[in-house]
């Protein structure tokens, strides 16, 4: 194994590493990590119970069927389940980072920042939603009768691993505008509260939106667009495929942005 194998196996060990000590601290505290399983399972369960209230007097949605938006919430929910077990601290980074200074600490270790930001909490209860999200799918692929290949289900946890990861490249981008412009909220929030609308048909939002969700923030790309490709509708094959290049050019821009926001970054003076 060459020299940079090396480095990449040496961090995957401490980033396990890291992961395995914050699972015995969230399990040595066993009634609050149950208390906080249930929460997050009935926040799934609720999301759900709105999209099948939702369809009880309308039917179908602009020529979608019940099952098949299912379908579309359920990727999204896997994606996102996985998304926020690593992503609190992208929301609190300007805060607990800059702010309060503890970015001084990360820096004192040999291994990437932007990965001991994600490894420095994990949120394992929300993995609830991942679990879930798998219910789903698989109910509505049921319930649709859809026979799928191998390769289609091959297509499902690349969808899956690409929307989670695709979430995290654009909360890091927002994360690392803390470095130029100090403020405890951050602009994470407000864009956070765009996610549930990738998870319905972009046609029923107006064009504005659309283009916001297809180029600006892309969170169509997580679940809807390749979901279209997994129900064989015709027209978005190609922005399908494009999900993975979509995920590497934000996996990109979000590295970018960080070695600048990283460079930038002056410490508290304290």
């Amino acid at each position: 194994m060459n020299r940079n194998g090396c480095k990449l196996m040496r961090a995957l060990k401490i980033y396990l590493a890291l992961f395995a000590q914050m699972l015995k601290v969230r399990l040595s505290y066993r009634g609050d990590f149950i208390a906080d399983l249930f929460a997050t399972a009935f926040g799934g369960l609720a999301s759900l119970f709105f999209v099948l209230l939702f369809f009880v007097p309308i039917g179908d949605l602009a020529g979608w069927k019940k099952d098949e938006i299912l379908l579309i919430v359920g990727l999204s929910m896997m994606s996102y389940g996985l998304f926020a077990t690593v992503s609190w601290n992208l929301f609190e980074f300007g805060d607990r980072y800059i702010i309060e200074g503890r970015f001084d600490r990360v820096l004192l270790r040999p291994i990437s920042t932007w990965a001991q930001i994600l490894c420095d909490q994990f949120r394992i209860p929300v993995l609830a939603e991942t679990v879930i999200g798998v219910g789903v799918v698989a109910h509505s692929v049921t319930n649709l009768g859809l026979d799928w290949s191998a390769l289609e289900w091959a297509f499902v946890a690349l969808t899956v691993v690409c929307g989670a990861l695709l979430y995290v490249f654009v909360f890091s981008i927002l994360a690392s505008a803390s470095f130029h412009f100090e403020d405890r909220v951050g602009i994470a929030p407000p864009v956070f509260n765009v996610i549930p609308f990738g998870r319905w048909p972009q046609e029923i939002f107006p064009w504005p939106i659309q283009a916001l969700l297809r180029w600006v923030i892309p969170f169509g790309f997580v679940a809807y667009y390749p979901g279209t490709a997994l129900l064989g509708r015709t027209g978005l094959a190609g922005l399908a495929i494009a999900a993975p290049l979509v995920t590497l050019a934000f996996g990109l821009l979000a590295a970018f942005c960080w070695r600048l926001g990283v460079r930038k970054y002056e410490s508290t003076g304290s």
